[in-house]
């Protein structure tokens, strides 16, 4: 039985979808539909029901997914044991937001390299709406996003919030502490329109009963940090992102006497039996694990 039919039934039976499966495996639509139609003459049944316009597997095709998974797992295992004893190949299509991107990912990525020499990374940086949109499309394969993705053969894991402050400049906002008052008669950046820092700050802002005089939203950080620095405004972003942003000395983390909510992210990710995604995970947890503790015991000294 040949597996790479096998690997196509699973993803067309996983992503619901002949157009989405293609997608992932780099084939056309109709390569991807011959890869079945042959798999299915093989088994001699039907593993697909193409009697109605909705994707519906047969009963057989139901039974032979669990097979198909088992068989991919067995396939993984194998060249990990009976290989040639080099490391082993790692491809994953990653996506981020950018407060990850600017706090940790690109240290993790390097750490990911190190313990894996053969990655193979595809990374994405976007709003948490798409890259959720594009996790359940099998688009990606592992999102960082300030959302948890839900959808059949998603599995999701809450990771430590970012704690969340105002940013300025340091020759421009020379204060040793400001109330939420003073800010808002400033023009403030933060994320997208409906983003949870955009909706947390005007949460705080009418719980303070104070009327901003202008809330300019930006998705991207690099650009709210410019601004920033050319003294358009104050922002509100990572603690962590600030503290990296080495390029720009002028930014300065401005205390004031209303805590924002931390950013909350979600590491979801699409199982695969054929790639060890689990070893990837792991990895990113075990990181983010030893950057808290190494934060730990710098707050103490």
């Amino acid at each position: 039985m040949n597996l790479r039919f096998v690997e196509a039934f699973y993803w067309v039976a996983s992503l619901r979808s002949v157009t989405r499966a293609a997608e992932k495996l780099f084939l056309t639509q109709s390569a991807m539909s011959s890869r079945v139609a042959a798999l299915e003459e093989e088994l001699g049944v039907l593993l697909l029901d193409r009697s109605d316009k909705r994707f519906k597997l047969t009963v057989a095709g139901t039974r032979f997914l669990t097979y198909a998974k088992r068989m991919l797992e067995l396939q993984r295992q194998l060249k990990a044991e009976m290989g040639s004893g080099g490391p082993m190949e790692v491809s994953i299509r990653l996506g981020a937001i950018e407060s990850v991107l600017h706090s940790w990912l690109i240290p993790w990525i390097e750490q990911l390299r190190k313990d894996n020499p053969a990655l193979e990374l595809e990374l994405t940086m976007e709003t948490t709406p798409v890259l959720l949109d594009q996790i359940r499309r099998g688009a990606l394969d592992t999102v960082f996003a300030a959302l948890p993705a839900s959808a059949e053969g998603i599995r999701t894991q809450a990771l430590a919030p970012m704690e969340m402050v105002f940013v300025g400049n340091s020759k421009l906002h020379r204060k040793r502490r400001y109330a939420l008052a003073d800010f808002a008669e400033m023009d403030i950046l933060t994320f997208q329109r409906g983003s949870h820092p955009h909706v947390t700050l005007l949460d705080a802002l009418r719980q303070a009963q104070v009327e901003p005089r202008r809330v300019h939203t930006i998705s991207s950080i690099s650009a709210m940090v410019q601004l920033v620095q050319g003294g358009f405004g104050i922002a509100t972003l990572p603690r962590h992102a600030v503290q990296r942003l080495l390029a720009f000395p002028d930014l300065r983390a401005l205390a004031c006497d209303t805590e924002l909510r931390p950013l909350p992210i979600h590491l979801s990710y699409r199982e695969d039996p054929s790639t060890p995604v689990d070893s990837v995970v792991r990895s990113a947890m075990a990181f983010l694990e030893l950057q808290s503790e190494r934060t730990k015991v710098r707050a103490k000294t």
